[in-house]
């Protein structure tokens, strides 16, 4: 039985038809019925005699231990109950870099019973704005650098929202969370939840641009430690983690908090991840595991004499399909092979892949231990063989949108359907092929058309716009943008660059269109939708569709 005082997630969980088959079939699955995953992951490392192991560092000197993160989660999680009266079952919004405060925050609002609402540091007031809305978001811990577009997005909020803000390295009195931190060293007992509680809602947009909150349990964080780490990662607590995705993603969660801290190992966040930054963060902290997108493994083959030299060991990559290009490039570069996966928000991580000995290029790896998938026709009939179908999955995490009618979208018949096409081979190795969906995955990071359109379309030159993801050697995929100006405005260079950098000002900078055309209409089916597959086939040197 939930143990939440605040109901809000419980009563706006799919109902039990639309809800995949959850599996728990391995020891490591049995889950008792109360659990809070944070004890599981910090205090009982420490329990085990082993607080003074290293766990986060950043650039500068920052070292905490596992007992320095835990004396940091308490004392938050003291503010939050004590001060700002949060509610088991109450949304938290989280916004800030790969920070150790940022991770700190996080343990907080899931030990005190929260649900913590991670937010990358790149989102603008409109998108924090339907974040707050969807989730009703009352609550926020915020680096103090990125609180202008917070409150930006809090003034046209649905409810008032209280927010704190933090420094980023050591404490700092100017800062209120740090301050209010300092009133409470007192060690906090952890809430106790139900295995079944939600403690993260992990946002996706999707292909609408209208945001899907993913619900996920306390029981989901561990077993997504229990399954890819286990079987095909592998980690040692003398490990030494780091990457590119923010925390705000469930691939940066994982890879950067929850899954070193279920072996004792330690994490080296970074703020910059320029490929100069993370060599340079690899050789100086001993990094032995890296997490980051094939996109960023092609930029930092360049470094490949330095890397070969470091300590690293084990490089993980997801966020969109590796080519086989990258992994051989990689793999001259440093000698190592790339641990390839495939996984979701909605599944929280990786589902498919294959370890160093298993790769196989072009291939993503097979199931792992724990999850069960298979390539299905349009009726949800397996598949032979060779054939291309749409990838289906089962296994202990799922797809739970909050309150969302496309959760008969993504589970069908108990499966989750991810919206990628796959084809299986003979051996069981699954080969992506495509997105089955307007989803734009560009350098890992996924990209809602209808939101660019919508962000084009606040400009006073645009009549009309479409936007397509097109292929792209470097990036998997990148934005492209067709646009229909109005009356008394011209197409040229000056134009598309001024549009092109307005985008960046309205949404994520990554979202903007890196290709623009004009063009003079944009093609539409009898009821007024937009033809993105005709968008494709505009030959170029005709503007007319």
């Amino acid at each position: 039985m939930t143990a939440a005082v605040d109901t809000f997630a419980r009563d706006r969980l799919p109902p039990p038809g639309q809800l995949p088959e959850f599996l728990f079939e391995t020891p490591e699955l049995q889950f008792p019925p109360r659990l809070n995953c944070v004890v599981e992951l910090l205090d009982r490392r420490i329990a085990a005699g082993e607080g003074g192991r290293p766990c986060l560092l950043a650039p500068g000197g920052l070292r905490w231990s596992y007992a320095d993160l835990r004396e940091r989660v308490d004392r938050i999680a003291q503010v939050l109950v004590r001060e700002l009266g949060l509610r088991p079952g109450q949304r938290v919004l989280l916004r800030a870099p790969n920070t150790p405060m940022m991770a700190a925050c996080w343990l907080a609002v899931v030990k005190a019973g929260g649900i913590a609402v991670p937010t990358m540091p790149l989102l603008r007031a409109v998108e924090l704005r339907a974040i707050l809305a969807k989730a009703q978001v009352g609550l926020a811990l915020c680096d103090r650098r990125l609180a202008e577009e917070l409150a930006a997005a809090a003034d046209d909020a649905p409810q008032p929202l209280r927010c704190l803000l933090f420094a980023t390295g050591e404490p700092d009195s100017g800062a209120e969370l740090d301050a209010a931190m300092a009133r409470h060293p007192e060690p906090f007992e952890a809430f106790d939840s139900a295995a079944d509680d939600t403690c993260l809602l992990a946002f996706t947009s999707g292909t609408t641009g209208v945001p899907k909150a993913t619900m996920h349990f306390h029981r989901d964080i561990l077993a997504a430690c229990a399954c890819w780490p286990r079987h095909v990662l592998r980690p040692r607590a003398d490990d030494v983690f780091a990457g590119s995705p923010p925390l705000a993603f469930t691939f940066g969660l994982g890879g950067l908090l929850l899954f070193p801290l279920s072996v004792g190992a330690s994490v080296l966040l970074l703020e910059r991840v320029t490929p100069a930054d993370l060599v340079q963060g690899i050789v100086e902290h001993g990094v032995t595991t890296l997490f980051t997108a094939p996109t960023s493994y092609r930029n930092l083959a360049a470094f490949g004499a330095q890397l070969r030299a470091s300590a690293l060991r084990q490089c993980v990559s997801a966020g969109e399909a590796l080519p086989a290009a990258t992994r051989q490039l990689w793999r001259e570069a440093t000698g190592i092979e790339l641990i390839d996966g495939i996984g979701s928000t909605e599944l929280l991580h990786i589902f498919i892949s294959a370890d160093e000995r298993e790769a196989r290029p072009g291939a993503t790896g097979k199931v792992v231990p724990g999850y069960r998938a298979c390539v299905v026709d349009e009726a949800l009939r397996p598949l032979p063989p060779g054939e291309v179908g749409r990838l289906a999955v089962k296994g202990p995490t799922g797809c739970r949108y909050l309150d969302d009618e496309r959760q008969r979208q993504y589970v069908q018949g108990g499966w989750n359907l991810t919206g990628d096409a796959y084809r299986m081979d003979a051996d069981g190795y699954f080969h992506y092929q495509a997105r089955t969906d307007d989803l734009i995955v560009s350098a890992g990071y996924n990209i809602a058309a209808p939101e660019v359109e919508g962000a084009l379309l606040l400009h006073p030159a645009v009549a009309e716009c479409g936007v397509i993801g097109v292929g792209d050697e470097a990036r998997g995929q990148i934005v492209k943008a067709f646009v229909v100006l109005r009356p008394g405005h011209a197409p040229s260079a000056a134009l598309a660059a001024e549009l092109q950098a307005f985008v960046r000002s309205q949404i994520a900078p990554y979202k903007y269109p890196r290709a623009l055309r004009f063009i003079a209409a944009l093609p539409r089916t009898g009821t007024g939708k937009i033809q993105r597959f005709r968008l494709r086939d505009l030959p170029e040197e005709d503007p007319q569709p």
